[in-house]
């Protein structure tokens, strides 16, 4: 009998994205010393290196935000966070897992980046570079909110060697904006877009979110033409989650709610599929289950790298690091974090370090979020043939026809894309299937 087909499940509370694999849920703090040692080795040959900074303010908490954010601390105390990251980054650098590396890329994530002012940012990427110089980066990525810039901080932005500026537009209505607790509005990202675009960013990449509250179908297709007419280089469509940990969660808990007050599963799935066919028509091309890129050249390196096994160092609370194969997140409160950091300490709170056989998973599934995945690529670096170790999620997929086998490449189809994440879970180990994902 076939497992239950993913459009029959009801969309409620809890992850949907997959980004790692096993579940950070299987992380424990007791395993904490896995991560001292795999800090403590030195690399597999090739292994590629890349930095996460995570800037954890913002001017308001988006009601679907479940990341590690802040909206309540003053200079004092973000001087101090921003101190704390280059002292946890001046610790790591010095460590034996390093091996005379240098970055490949670099992502500053958050919260809010841009939220921290022109001269803050001077000051913490120069310590970083003084650290591990970033001459052999190929890729600065740099995440923003469009009513934190102005020209001036775009220009250091820029001259500090972001390649993509990343927009978080997810929707040109400032009712649905507004309503979803973003704290900007159309015209600052219109007044943003120009600017970057005036400053010469190699990439802009602007966000979108299909099924935010009170969103519609006229609402949506304006924002998608609103978004074509921009000709950013690439664009992120995501489809709205609900996590435990957001606003709209609790206040779902709080009402005795069991269903999301947003979009369903197929209106979100039909929503991305109108965008995608909007921007093909537009010269686009449709590079993963959530971008879209003009240029087909265009690259995601932190994205490709990571799906690909490089070691990631994490800065920053709650950060999630992944070096020598093993797998491992901060201390996720604020002022543990700077304590940890300021004692001459590297902030770990919990790890885990995956099997051969998790490893194996998590590279084929992230892979899989592309489209289309190389058989011999996993013959070659695993020594495995994935026809043979996925033959049953292989067939059940393909009875639900989302996914074919040809030219030594596994591929989902367009279908198989916009619903990714859930197939996805037809990949997990039996004791993972049924887990809390965080």
């Amino acid at each position: 009998m076939l497992p239950l087909h993913p459009d029959a499940e009801p969309t409620t509370a809890g992850n949907y994205f997959v980004s790692n694999y096993p579940p950070f849920s299987v992380w424990k703090q007791e395993r904490a010393n896995e991560a001292f040692a795999a800090l403590d080795r030195r690399p597999a040959p090739g292994t590629a290196l890349g930095v996460y900074v995570h800037i954890p303010f913002c001017r308001k908490r988006c009601h679907f935000c479940y990341f590690r954010v802040y909206t309540d601390k003053d200079s004092l105390q973000i001087k101090a966070y921003i101190e704390a990251v280059v002292r946890e980054h001046e610790l790591y650098a010095a460590m034996k897992f390093i091996d005379g590396r240098k970055p490949k890329f670099i992502y500053f994530g958050g919260g809010t980046p841009s939220y921290l002012s022109s001269d803050q940012l001077h000051w913490l990427v120069e310590k970083m570079k003084a650290s591990l110089p970033w001459d052999e980066a190929e890729e600065v990525a740099f995440e923003c909110e469009p009513g934190t810039l102005t020209e001036h901080k775009l220009k250091v932005i820029r001259d500090h060697g972001v390649t993509r500026l990343s927009l978080g537009v997810e929707h040109f209505d400032d009712h649905v904006l507004e309503i979803n607790g973003r704290a900007h509005h159309s015209k600052e990202i219109e007044r943003a877009y120009e600017w970057a675009r005036g400053l010469k960013f190699p990439q802009i990449n602007i966000d979108l979110i299909a099924g935010m509250v009170e969103d519609t179908d006229e609402k949506w297709r304006d924002t998608v033409a609103k978004a074509v007419a921009m000709q950013p280089d690439s664009v992120t469509i995501y489809q709205m989650e609900v996590p435990y940990n957001t606003t709209i969660y609790k206040e779902m808990k709080a009402a005795g709610k069991l269903i999301a007050p947003v979009a369903e599963w197929p209106t979100k799935r039909g929503w991305v599929d109108y965008a995608f066919g909007e921007f093909e028509k537009a010269g686009y091309t449709v590079a993963s289950a959530y971008t879209v890129v003009k240029d087909k050249r265009t690259k995601f390196l932190y994205r490709d790298m990571l799906w690909s096994g490089a070691d990631l160092m994490g800065l920053g609370v709650a950060s999630f690091s992944h070096v020598g194969g093993t797998h491992f997140q901060n201390l996720d409160g604020f002022a543990p974090y700077v304590e940890a950091c300021n004692a001459g300490k590297l902030p770990i709170n919990r790890a885990y370090t995956p099997t051969e056989q998790e490893r194996f998973i998590r590279e084929f599934i992230l892979q899989l979020k592309l489209g289309h995945v190389s058989i011999d690529y996993f013959r070659n670096k695993f020594g495995r043939d994935v026809t043979t170790e996925f033959a049953a999620p292989f067939n059940t997929l393909r009875e639900w026809g989302y996914l074919t086998i040809a030219n030594g490449q596994i591929l989902l189809n367009r279908a198989g894309l916009l619903r990714a994440d859930r197939l996805l879970h037809e990949f997990f180990l039996p004791e993972h299937k049924n887990v809390r994902y965080t």
